[in-house]
């Protein structure tokens, strides 16, 4: 049975810069705003996000579809167009476990990731759990637990041959962005990428898995993107040209991660060279958080102080009160904290909008300045980019069309570098 990503793959095998964006995000606004269009798309969930205990969104693999769907359906979206994808599925979330716990409660969640619809796997074994020899995961166990879990995801599938397809490989950007800035960073070789398709092709050949990596379609490397707190690690295709070749004698396309904060033309050059498959996340999230402190700004000047929301307050309370979210994170003095809490980047803010006091905030913000018209010096002040759209007729002058433009600005850099 076929995949839409099958297609994708065909096209750039025939020389066509074909890709897709993957929305790795659980945020409803974000959301909302991509299952708007007319194309396919697709949806990630991290292993962090999403497992059977819950993760942070204290969401089951099932409870992600069922919510994903209820968006779609809301925006009347069809159910057809949705690919759901896991992402880093594998041991992460356990690597204070000994191997055989940490691998065993991976395999529970990637069985329930592919029960519960899920038909695009990224599997990521590559971190040391805590029985393993000190130093970097050797390649080989690497591979072999992989395939493990690659076995727990074919033996999970309702009626083979089956729509789902797999993504390898373990060269990726730390999630979320760097804790610092990176000085020669390392693109992946061509000849790691062959050493690493080699080995992890044999451990599925070992573990009589020849079916399920004639669906692997593509593999995670690292092109030499990157961002953090204030700075972005622009990709130049000169870095990637071996990469790009490489791609060509082979049945797979490349995987990018942290793609976020690039230029489009970045993006394109990226789709050119068969990174077919392009990872954002915290940068439409961030685009959200601009755009509702831009709100709440404009709420400071048009409602009287003890009816205002107070929104920007409430989530550094909350960010200092809970600080497990940022606090490997974000270095320096007290102000430098304080200014990367809400305004970073790497968005470490995006793990505290579903907090019940900030989402009574958030929606305090909404009731304060719906149905009033809000002064346009404010909006151009604060929203200068959805000012002009709304001078233009392009979106209404209203909060909800002001966030859903503002994500939107990320999503048609995307758009434009995939087509």
């Amino acid at each position: 049975m076929s995949n839409p990503l099958d297609e994708i793959v065909r096209t750039q095998k025939l020389g066509e810069a074909r890709g897709i964006a993957s929305i790795c995000s659980a945020h409803s606004w974000v959301l909302k705003t991509a299952l708007r269009g007319e194309a396919s798309i697709l949806v990630e969930a991290t292993c962090n996000q999403v497992n059977q205990f819950g993760g942070y969104t204290g969401m089951t693999p099932m409870d992600f579809f069922r919510f994903v769907e209820d968006i779609a359906a809301q925006n009347k979206f069809p159910k057809a167009k949705i690919l759901l994808g896991g992402d880093h599925l594998g041991p992460s979330p356990w690597q204070q476990e000994p191997a055989i716990h940490a691998m065993a409660k991976a395999a529970e969640m990637v069985r329930g990731y592919v029960q519960a619809g899920f038909t695009k796997i990224h599997l990521d074994a590559s971190m040391r759990l805590a029985d393993d020899p000190p130093g970097p995961l050797a390649p080989v166990t690497s591979a072999l637990r992989t395939a493990e879990l690659a076995r727990a995801a074919e033996e999970s599938l309702p009626n083979p041959p089956s729509t789902l397809r797999y993504v390898v490989g373990t060269e990726v950007p730390r999630p979320g962005g760097a804790r610092e800035h990176e000085n020669g960073f390392r693109v992946t070789t061509a000849e790691d990428a062959r050493c690493t398709l080699e080995i992890t092709q044999a451990a599925f050949a070992k573990a009589g898995l020849e079916s399920a990596w004639a669906r692997v379609i593509a593999m995670v490397v690292q092109p030499g993107v990157e961002f953090g707190d204030d700075f972005v690690l622009d990709y130049n295709p000169k870095g990637g040209r071996d990469l790009a070749r490489f791609s060509e004698t082979t049945p797979f396309v490349f995987e990018a991660h942290s793609t976020d904060y690039q230029k489009r033309e970045n993006l394109r050059s990226l789709v050119r060279d068969h990174f077919a498959i392009l990872k954002v996340g915290p940068a439409l999230t961030f685009a959200f958080r601009e755009a509702t402190f831009a709100l709440a700004m404009m709420e400071d000047e048009l409602i009287p102080a003890g009816q205002r929301s107070n929104l920007i307050e409430v989530l550094d309370e909350l960010m200092i009160r809970q600080p497990q979210y940022w606090k490997e994170y974000y270095y320096g003095d007290e102000n430098e904290k304080r200014l990367k809490r809400q305004f970073s980047q790497s968005d470490r803010i995006r793990y505290y909008w579903g907090f019940p006091q900030v989402q009574v905030a958030f929606d305090q913000l909404l009731i304060n300045l719906e149905g009033k018209k809000l002064p346009p010096a404010l909006v151009s002040r604060y929203a200068q980019e959805q000012w002009e759209r709304i001078c233009g007729g392009e979106i209404a002058n209203t909060p909800e069309a002001i966030i859903l433009d503002k994500i939107n600005s990320v999503l048609v850099d995307y758009t434009f570098a995939c087509r």
